[in-house]
């Protein structure tokens, strides 16, 4: 799985795009890769279907023809408004976007409805602040929390419309 990770990330990269996630099920034979644009001119400037359709067809060619790598399937997706984040740098990159994190081991919750019978939080919805030492930095219910990294286990963005 981690040479085929690397091998996807390499492909995409070298075509100006970024691996934001790798799902492989059915066996191994169905293959979906979600990516976002490399070097963004800003927060709208996202994946259309003409790059999904270069995508698909060079790692097509790679995957199979050069790799011999077997599947049935392959879908090529943008991340999404609503996109994980998986990186150091995905949490620098959307520093003041609508996040939501949910934590391995939760953390004491130091918001105002806060009682002392309240149980450590698992689950915060609020403002990404950047990242720092580290730790992810998030202001739920006017807190800003320091979240480490390594304990985060599921982050993605949570738009408003």
């Amino acid at each position: 799985m981690q040479d085929l990770h690397g091998l996807i990330d390499k492909t995409v990269a070298q075509l100006g795009f970024e691996l934001v996630d790798l799902e492989i099920s059915n066996r191994g034979k169905l293959l979906r890769v979600f990516i976002d644009k490399l070097n963004p001119t800003d927060i709208k400037d996202s994946v259309n279907i003409d790059d999904c359709v270069l995508v698909s067809n060079q790692l097509g060619t790679v995957l199979t023809v050069d790799h011999e790598i077997e599947y049935d399937r392959l879908e090529i997706s943008s991340a999404g408004m609503d996109r994980v984040l998986k990186k150091e740098k995905d949490f620098v990159r959307f520093a003041g976007e609508r996040a939501q994190i949910k934590l391995r081991v939760g953390v004491k919750d130091e918001s105002p409805s806060a009682v002392e019978s309240t149980l450590p939080r698992k689950t915060f919805l609020g403002l990404l602040k950047g990242f720092e030492d580290g730790h992810v930095l998030m202001e739920f219910e006017g807190v800003v929390y320091q979240l480490a990294f390594n304990n985060i286990d599921k982050a993605r963005l949570s738009p408003v419309f």
